[in-house]
């Protein structure tokens, strides 16, 4: 027999809704862990009272029951694990696994009977439903009428808000069976009262989340957010997690309360309860208890009589009272020393702490995140900037959070921290490529291609060009304002015929064109000419002779294995600097010998002199071999010169009978309205239709026939007798 049990994807049912997680069986009790929101359920093995197997609707179910009343569910197994828990439960809790059939008969009456911290309606002896008193949140009677509201659960999609149950009269006196339903109902219901004095009493503190200034009321068992306009009652056992949060400025601290069920407001949910302190607010808080009550509930955490920070003494009777730890900022450490991160999410700024298990983000809306919860972190470039970037997280579930407009210096910072941390990084490439990744995003900046900007520089430059243009023109101009009424009286058309008599300068067309751009109102960029394709290179003839070698390099090839002997394991590149030092040595040695040494067989003189002479045989015979060489290419590529020019010339003969043609239709035309065409003016380009000029080619087409067809018609003949 295992000492332990062990099952995936168990669902627990509470408040009407079904939680994932795990349960763990062991000999100590039963664990079970929220997958979502990390609660751990506790269950000692000398507190379990009665053990229920029986068939539900995810399967089979186990319903366990301990000694104070308490009922837990257990959803998800599967028939054939029957066996093995009730063999378990006999061994290690001495508890029989029982198996109980729910009701399926449909009936609308029977009998309630009240067990501990749960209501069953049950129609014989079997149960039809059962409903945790827990869940109650107000029980109103009536006559022969008990009617149960419940809490609203925001994880379960349909929520049962109220149950009314009809009550028959019963002929014993003095026993109202009304009042008595009620009773045991608001014995185990979770109805909060207001009984008593508070222990404290906090006034006019600033709340964030809902938002307002509230008094805050201490009870023993629940805590009282009284406002202007609404109260909240927040039980000590819906508290899921306490956080003290310094504020970036170093000035206020938040006080964050996690809550689970949250508080709600209408269609509002509060899940998170935050107070915003600061720092210099102090306070004497005299708690309302004697000392022995005191050092008996609180064992020496509280005293009677405190002082020091608003904020510390908030913290530290919520952290008595909830008996919870307080959580804190670790060791990160932002650009700016803060250990928060300033950021935007859901289009709201606010603050992003790495915490030692987590993130938490404040204020609007609050966001907590576990580590054990992601499934990978995203760092993105910001869509609207490049001086910030986008932190993604996407949790097990599904969910994404994106925290946007963090400052980019923030982003060394924030990888170490969650590099440390081992969580996945979805856009982290090979380790050295994540520190390139990281290089050329700080520099995103210089190195990011701006369009506007590039424009914005380049009409600049026109501008500039222009009006050094103007005044080296004519020094008695200067920049006119643009005046809409003295256009016409002013300032010439780009096109008009008569453009030449605006100018100042009588030098001719080409001062006029320069001085043009600068009364545009308009800039025009100057487009940039394209480049010409590089014409691909000539490929090298494999058949053509290959260039002698030098002295030294036959010299080389030759002693190359002796080098290699003389110097075992000798490198390629080692082998090269000894040969080139021989070599050297030699030519100085030739060099003296020149000078009057004595020579001999033995000596280099003669040694060079052998090598040179093979590089001279070597050069000559390359010569020879070029020489026949090019005899016969030479003759290859007159063949294919006078191919060429013979294809040219053909080319030649048909475009000109092309353009005769073309010329002496045009001719005619033209003599049919001579007059005409002398005497109207030159029109500008925006009045020619487009049946003159479609396109680039056929204007330059007709801007040459025109010319040949201003010609006599017996000069035309004359010129297309001569072609």
């Amino acid at each position: 027999m295992a000492d332990t049990l062990e099952f995936n994807e168990i669902y627990q049912e509470v408040k009407g809704s079904m939680n994932d997680g795990r349960l763990r069986l062991s000999r100590q009790g039963v664990i079970f862990k929220n997958s979502k929101t990390g609660k751990v359920d506790n269950i000692q093995a000398s507190e379990l009272a009665e053990g229920v197997w029986r068939r539900v609707a995810l399967g089979h179910g186990l319903k366990l029951l301990t000694k104070n009343g308490h009922v837990y569910k257990y959803d998800g197994f599967r028939e054939s694990e029957f066996d093995k828990l009730s063999d378990f439960f006999k061994a290690h809790y001495r508890l029989e696994l029982a198996e109980k059939d729910l009701c399926v008969k449909g009936w609308n009456w029977g009998t309630v009977r009240f067990g501990g911290q749960l209501l069953s309606f049950d129609i014989g002896e079997q149960p039809v439903f059962e409903i945790p008193l827990s869940n109650v949140s107000q029980c109103t009677t009536g006559k022969n009428e008990v009617t149960l509201e419940f809490h609203q659960n925001d994880d379960a999609e349909v929520s049962l808000m109220e149950v009314r149950f009809y009550v028959p009269p019963t002929q014993e006196d003095g026993v109202d069976p009304v009042e008595a339903f009620a009773q045991n109902v608001l014995s185990k219901a979770d109805v909060i009262q207001a009984t008593g004095d508070a222990i404290c009493i906090f006034r006019e503190l600033q709340c964030l989340t809902p938002r307002g200034r509230y008094d805050i009321r201490i009870y023993p068992t629940f805590l009282h957010l009284h406002g202007k306009t609404f109260d909240y009652k927040i039980p000590y056992t819906t508290v899921l997690r306490l956080f003290l949060l310094p504020h970036k400025d170093q000035r206020q601290m938040f006080f964050v309360i996690s809550l689970d069920p949250p508080i709600k407001q209408g269609q509002t949910r509060y899940h998170f309860l935050i107070l915003l302190f600061s720092k210099d607010e102090d306070i004497s808080l005299t708690l309302n208890m004697n000392e022995e009550e005191v050092e008996k509930r609180f064992e020496g955490r509280l005293t009677k009589n405190m002082s020091g920070s608003l904020y510390e003494m908030v913290s530290r009777v919520m952290k008595a009272l909830v008996n919870r730890k307080i959580t804190v900022p670790g060791n990160f450490q932002g650009h700016s020393g803060a250990q928060c991160i300033t950021c935007s999410y859901k289009a709201s700024s606010g603050l992003l702490y790495p915490l030692e298990r987590g993130f938490i983000y404040v204020h609007k809306p609050p966001v907590h995140i576990r580590f054990d919860e992601i499934s990978f972190v995203n760092f993105a470039r910001g869509t609207t900037t490049t001086r910030s970037f986008d932190f993604e997280i996407e949790t097990k579930q599904g969910t994404q959070y994106t925290f946007s407009s963090i400052e980019r210096e923030e982003y060394g910072k924030l990888f170490d921290f969650v590099n440390a941390k081992k969580l996945n990084i979805k856009n982290r490439g090979l380790k050295e490529g994540m520190k390139q990744s990281y290089d050329e995003y700080a520099d995103s900046d210089e190195d990011q291609h701006d369009a506007y900007l590039e424009r914005m520089k380049e009409e600049g430059k026109i501008r500039e060009e222009n009006a050094n243009d103007s005044s080296d023109g004519s020094g008695e101009e200067t920049d006119e304002s643009f005046n809409p009424g003295e256009e016409d009286d002013d300032v010439a058309e780009e096109f008009d015929s008569n453009a030449s008599a605006s100018s100042s300068s009588g030098d001719g067309d080409s001062d006029r064109d320069e001085k043009k751009p600068a009364k545009k109102a308009k800039i025009v960029k100057d487009r940039k000419p394209r480049k010409k394709q590089p014409e691909s290179k000539k490929g090298k003839d494999p058949n053509a002779p290959k260039r002698p070698m030098s002295a030294y390099m036959l010299w080389l090839n030759a002693n190359r294995e002796k080098i290699k002997s003389d110097h075992p394991g000798i490198s390629i590149t080692d082998l090269s600097k000894k040969a080139g030092e021989l070599w050297k040595a030699m030519s100085k040695e030739k060099k003296e010998a020149r000078d009057g040494a004595p020579g001999g067989p033995a000596n280099p003189v003669f040694f060079l002199q052998e090598w040179d002479r093979k590089a001279e045989d070597a050069r000559r015979d390359y010569e020879k071999a070029m020489k026949e060489y090019s005899v016969g290419s030479k003759s290859e590529s007159s063949k294919a010169e006078r191919s060429k020019k013979k294809k040219k010339k053909q080319e030649k003969q048909t475009k000109g009978k092309v353009e005769k043609k073309s010329a002496t239709s045009k001719s005619l035309s033209s003599t049919k309205s001579p007059a005409k065409n002398m005497s109207e003016s030159f029109k500008s380009k925006e009045f020619v239709s487009s049946d003159e000029s479609s396109s680039g080619e056929s204007k330059k087409e007709d801007s040459e026939e025109e010319g040949v067809a201003s010609l006599p018609p017996s000069s035309e003949e004359s010129a297309s007798g001569s072609d």
